[in-house]
Formats: structure tokens, sequence, C-alpha cells
């Protein structure tokens, strides 16, 4: 059976007219390597941890910012919310499309919310809390590439001629702002299309980013070279500010803008499988992280209204 939304009654839970509290008890294990009578052994001990959630009732308004807007991702993830938004209906070789969300996480997918009779009842991802609609997203973002979004999703060659065209219209005033070019940790074929970059040392590029960053920052760029991570060189916070200050060749564009957004308490979503602050295994694909993030999130919603995990992600994933 499927319902459209829920509320816990839970003693955890508490709705008020401006956000929902709760209080949840996560049960773990955690394992001790220790001396018992002059030898080595493991224990494993049950571990409780206790979260406490407090979640706005009210959605605000949400801006983000893409790295690499003018990319394949960047474009056509706009022109999708803005064909979602405008309802827009075109032509393709079988059949007339209409935009829909469908394959969208937040706005197609399903959770189990519990059992009613004997039949499992499930109910929409979004129910879970107030979310903010997609299609009241606004749009902005960074590119080496000063390409209007029109010409850009005309160069990405994803999306019908048909709705192309109607996005004309909504799309052919957005312009990115300047990015980073680093010859040093993207593909030699993107060179010929950096005409729109910030200039400068590294600090200066860092400077100039926290004048743009505003909202959430969402990483649509290109995958960018194996990066490694070294003890005493970039593992920590003034580790890595220091080689900002020397303009030290190590440091990607994907850190800078992250730093910029650590140092503006503003939401960083790497959408790439290259190295940030943590080391990640060479190769990993972008689709095994989104299945992760799927299901920790699925959790962490979950925990702010005060249900149990439905699945074997742990919740204190990162």
């Amino acid at each position: 059976m499927f319902i459209k939304s829920f509320k816990v009654d839970s003693p955890n839970v508490k709705y008020t007219d401006d956000e929902i509290q709760s209080v949840y008890n996560y049960e773990t294990t955690e394992l001790v390597h220790e001396n018992k009578n002059g030898a080595y052994q493991w224990t494993v001990k049950p571990k409780a941890i206790k979260y406490e959630f407090k979640t706005d009732i009210k959605v605000p308004k949400l801006g983000v910012l893409l790295v690499g807007w003018g990319g394949n991702n960047g474009s056509t993830l706009t022109a999708t919310v803005i064909a979602n938004h405008e309802g827009i209906l075109w032509a393709t070789k079988q059949k007339v499309q209409q935009a829909n969300y469908f394959g969208s996480l937040t706005q197609d997918a399903s959770i189990r919310v519990g059992s009613f009779n004997g039949e499992e009842i499930y109910a929409p991802f979004k129910s879970l809390l107030p979310m903010v609609n997609p299609d009241d997203i606004v749009f902005g973002g960074w590119d080496i590439s000063n390409m209007n979004l029109v010409d850009a999703m005309g160069r990405a060659k994803v999306l019908d001629i048909d709705l192309q065209q109607q996005l004309k219209p909504y799309m052919e005033h957005m312009v990115p702002l300047p990015g980073i070019y680093d010859p040093d940790f993207i593909a030699a074929n993107q060179g010929s299309r950096a005409n729109n970059v910030i200039k400068g040392t590294k600090k200066e590029q860092v400077q100039q980013l926290i004048k743009d960053i505003r909202i959430v920052v969402l990483w649509t760029a290109n995958t960018e070279s194996y990066s490694n991570v070294v003890v005493g060189l970039n593992d920590t916070m003034e580790n890595l500010m220091a080689l900002v200050e020397r303009n030290e060749a190590e440091i990607s564009p994907s850190t800078l803008f992250s730093i910029d957004c650590v140092l503006e308490n503003v939401p960083f979503i790497s959408g790439s499988p290259q190295i940030l602050w943590f080391p990640v295994p060479p190769g990993t694909l972008v689709v095994n992280a989104l299945s992760k993030l799927r299901v920790m999130l699925e959790n962490i919603l979950r925990a702010c209204v005060g249900l149990a995990p439905e699945n074997n992600m742990i919740l204190e994933y990162k």
C-alpha cells in the first residue's frame, strides 16, 4: 500500500509550529583490543549513541551554484529543472514527452514506513521531512568557458532539439562566472575552451571565490586527476591553508572550491570521485558514491523523525 504522508507518534518526537524535534538512540558496537591475563584479545562491546535532531518546518528558498555550470551535467540539470517548472512538452521520434522527475531521489523514490494488517506500507521519500521543491531552485555557477547555457546545452547534445528550442528564452541569459583552470588536474582537451578563468595565485583565486559564494555549491565539472593526501602537507586545514599561501601546485581546483565553502560555512557537494580532503580508491565510480549517499540520506532523515534505519548502511557513515 502507498500513502502520501504520515506523522510519527512517539515520546521521542515532538512537532511544533516551527520545527520537528527528535531524539534518536542509535545502537551499534565498538571493538576494543585489550590485555586480559597477559594476552591481547578483541572484545566487542554494545554501544548506544544519543542523537538529537531539530528540523525547521518552514522550507527556505534555495540557490545552488554549480562548478562546471556550462558542462554536460550542469547545463542538463538546469534545463531539466526549468522544463519541469514550466511544464514543457516536446516532440521525440516516438511521442510527445512531458517533463518529469522520474529517477529523482526526492521526487520519485519511496520509503518503507511500516506495515498495516500484514501489508507493507510505503510513502514518498519527500514525505519524510519538509523539502525544497526542485522547481523552486535558483541556479548559478562557474565554468572555464564563457558560453551561455543555451549554447552549452547544444554542445552537450543530451536533450532533444525541440526541447532545447523551447528552453532557449529561459537560458540564453545564463552565463557562468569565471572558473578555475589548472591544466595539471583536467583533461587536455578542455584547454581550448578555457576562456573564462580566474587569474592569479591560489590565494587570489580563493579570495575571488569567497566573493562569489553565497549558497549551496555542487561540483558538476569534470573528474580531476588523482591527488595524494600527504601527512604534513595537505592532511589538516592548517597545512592546507599554508599550501594555498605558498601557491603549491598540489592544490586542485575542487579543493579550492571546498576550502571556500568551509570558510563561508556553505554546503559543498562533490558530484565526482576525485580526492578532496580524504583518500578515495583510484577509479572509484561516482555511481558508487551516489548509492551510498542515497541510503545515508534516508537513514539520517528517518532518524530526524524518530524512525529506525531500513537498510544496512550505518548511521555514522560520512
